[in-house]
């Protein structure tokens, strides 16, 4: 049986979109490039991070499943087929929070709020349960 491990965005910036991410989840970051890692994007003809083709956002305690943001080059064009829920306690607070990191609202929906991150990929935020 398998078990839940990476979720994996297509994307035009990873960089950016990975750094988005890792502030609008609690506990993550984006993880850190050691001299193994910058070797490797190095021998890929990428000299910058901000240019990594595929960035990886994690819990540091390994809890909860990572997220990669890889480059493609087609832009998105539909609406997701699968999409994150987030819990807060406070859902308008936390939604100006995400807005003030780049998200928009796209709608508000009983008791719920539906967002696009900002790269137009749509989730929600739901009271905690």
């Amino acid at each position: 049986m398998g078990t839940l491990g990476d979720v994996v965005f297509d994307c035009r910036h990873p960089a950016s979109l990975a750094r988005f991410w890792a502030a609008a989840l609690d506990g993550y970051r984006v993880a850190p490039y050691d001299e193994a890692e910058l070797a490797r994007l190095r021998s890929m003809g990428v000299e910058d991070p901000e240019d990594d083709p595929s960035v990886l956002v994690e819990p540091p305690t390994g809890g909860g499943p990572r997220l990669w943001f890889t480059r493609v080059p087609e832009p998105k064009t539909v609406k997701n087929r699968v999409h994150l829920d987030l819990f807060a306690a406070d859902v308008a607070a936390e939604a100006e929070r995400l807005v003030g990191l780049g998200a928009r609202v796209l709608a508000e929906v009983e008791d719920w709020v539906v967002l696009a991150d900002p790269e137009d990929g749509e989730f929600c935020v739901h009271p905690a349960r």
